[in-house]
């Protein structure tokens, strides 16, 4: 009736839980910048450092894992 109002598909499941999964590790890495910004005990700062390291990890492997999803569909 209306082509401008034409729907998109919706993204499946395994898809929209990659992207959640993606910006919960977006938000905890952010959080993990911060606290290691504002540690002043050095051993809080190793800590910090290892939980940045171990987040960007993830990140990376689910950034991974989404391009390739999206080419695997396309």
């Amino acid at each position: 009736m209306f082509p401008f109002f034409k729907q998109e598909p919706k993204p499946d499941e395994t898809y929209q839980n990659l992207l959640d999964n993606l910006m919960l590790t977006k938000k905890s890495l952010d959080l993990a910048y911060q606290n290691f910004e504002n540690a002043t005990d050095p051993e809080l700062i190793d800590s910090y450092i290892y939980e940045v390291n171990a987040i960007q990890k993830r990140y990376k492997f689910l950034l991974c894992r989404l391009k390739s999803y999206e080419t695997a569909d396309s």
